[in-house]
């Protein structure tokens, strides 16, 4: 069988380097708010191009807090509206719902997968605070005409870069083409952890000061807490683990979009659409999604010839059931995807028979 992706096999390729990381932790007997994140949080923050960088729990809460800091500002009130993403992980959602915002959902591209800028325009009303824009499967979500939408109207530009470490547009890394970004170090990752981890990037030194207080309790002086904050701090040990597979980033992804040439010009199957490869230095491709009109079928039949394959995402956001009360929207595009999308085997250590296998499996499919 061939694994949509072996963690093993691809935290093995550093395994020495993670082992001594570690090691260098627990000798050092400091395991929250240290050296390790101090040092991530450099590199990361130079590595997006940005000022500041905040280690934190996760990215459902770097995206909370990014909220949180500019509702301490002014900018946004409870009950205003977010506009994101139908064609999402849930948790985009979930940032907004828990600060006591409105998610309003916009539909996505059909080739890029990513937010329509036109559908975006359709939803800004008098309410809307800010734009979610997320950059999906490693693919940069088309910055230019959100950041123009969102100077016209005044509106406060997010990244949800959680899948695009090291994704380019216009020259520009991910995390740094918007007002604050939110990352997730989830172990699965281009950039993973060996647990749940997160960051915040941005370069308003005000915005990262109250997020950095927001994510230490409130605090940043102990037993001395300003704002009613969350403990969401990035812990030594994943900042240390991220720090080895930071230096490895850009060869990653470079294996990765060698493996997605691959497939763009192996697979030859008329009933099956290949994803938009545009720039593939731009594209970091944390993951490699096909279409087809019968993909469950497909998805079996990959399954038969020891194939694994997984869906990203089978509901659209409106279609979840914590989200019932938006089901009423409609988002053709977003509903057209839920129903067709197949997600690939596409990790650095994947190997030349397995890229072949995959490919010739896939060029004798038929409806």
């Amino acid at each position: 069988m061939i694994p949509f992706l072996d963690l093993k096999r691809e935290t093995d390729r550093y395994a020495s380097e993670i082992k001594e990381a570690v090691s260098r932790v627990v000798d050092s007997g400091w395991y929250i708010m240290g050296e390790e994140k101090d040092r991530f949080e450099k590199d990361f923050s130079d590595y997006c191009g940005v000022r500041n960088c905040i280690g934190v729990g996760n990215g459902l809460d770097a995206l909370r807090l990014i909220l949180m800091a500019y509702m301490e500002r002014g900018r946004i009130s409870k009950g205003d509206e977010i506009i994101l993403p139908a064609n999402t992980f849930i948790a985009t959602a979930l940032a907004v719902s828990q600060c006591g915002l409105t998610p309003v959902l916009a539909d996505c591209e059909i080739d890029t997968f990513n937010l329509d800028p036109l559908s975006v325009k359709s939803k800004i009303t008098d309410k809307t605070k800010a734009i979610i824009a997320v950059h999906l499967f490693g693919r940069v979500a088309p910055m230019r005409q959100l950041q123009q939408l969102a100077s016209a109207h005044n509106l406060i530009l997010i990244e949800d870069a959680a899948q695009a470490h090291g994704a380019e547009y216009d020259g520009q890394k991910a995390g740094s083409l918007s007002d604050a970004a939110a990352f997730s170090f989830y172990p699965v990752k281009n950039l993973g952890a060996l647990g749940d981890a997160g960051a915040v990037t941005t370069s308003d030194d005000i915005l990262a000061s109250i997020i950095r207080q927001l994510a230490n309790y409130g605090s940043n002086e102990k037993y001395l807490h300003r704002y009613k904050g969350l403990n969401s701090r990035l812990d030594e040990m994943q900042a240390a683990v991220l720090s080895v597979r930071l230096k490895h980033l850009d060869e990653d992804n470079h294996i990765r979009q060698k493996i997605a040439i691959r497939y763009a010009e192996g697979i030859r199957n008329e009933f099956i659409r290949l994803p938009l490869s545009g720039e593939p230095q731009c594209h970091v491709f944390h993951l490699y999604v096909i279409r087809s009109s019968q993909r469950d079928n497909l998805s079996l039949y990959l399954q038969e010839n020891e194939i694994q394959t997984q869906i990203h995402y089978p509901h659209a956001i409106h279609k979840q059931e914590a989200y019932k009360e938006l089901s009423g929207e409609i988002l053709p595009i977003a509903e057209l995807l839920q129903d067709q999308i197949l997600s690939l085997p596409l990790y650095p250590s994947l190997d030349d028979s397995e890229i072949e296998k995959i490919i010739q499996v896939l060029n004798n499919w038929q409806e």
